[in-house]
């Protein structure tokens, strides 16, 4: 069974940047999309992005487009969320999720919920 942990979450001041890394063990990485998901205090977890299982496709929602950058190492069995320009708004827990398969879904939390999650890492920016 696929195990996902997210790292390099952290406090960083508004207009920096960081790498969040999604370390996947126990099933064939190359298989699935990755995406990533943020929940903020008291609020709803949403969509901010997502690759594909070779990295050649990508999508971001609009608030992060431009900012934020979804990779992937199937080598390393490893997918990245490079975050700059950072706004307090972004502040949350950042989960990555692996699809349950190589394509993705947009806006249907249905489609993840079928795959595999994180436990989340904090990223917490401030003003």
């Amino acid at each position: 069974q696929v195990q996902l942990v997210e790292s390099g979450g952290g406090l960083v001041q508004a207009g920096g940047s960081l790498r969040l890394s999604c370390a996947a063990s126990g099933r064939t990485f190359r298989s699935y999309a990755i995406a990533w998901f943020r929940q903020a205090p008291q609020k709803e977890r949403e969509f901010v992005a997502v690759t594909d299982w070779s990295g050649g496709s990508e999508y971001y929602v609009d608030p992060v487009a431009g900012r934020f950058t979804i990779s992937r190492d199937n080598a390393k069995n490893t997918a990245y969320l490079q975050m700059n320009s950072l706004k307090p708004e972004d502040t949350a827990v950042y989960y990555c999720a692996a699809g349950p398969g190589p394509s993705f879904v947009i806006g249907d939390m249905n489609y993840w919920n079928k795959g595999t999650w994180g436990k989340g890492t904090l990223v917490t920016v401030s003003s």
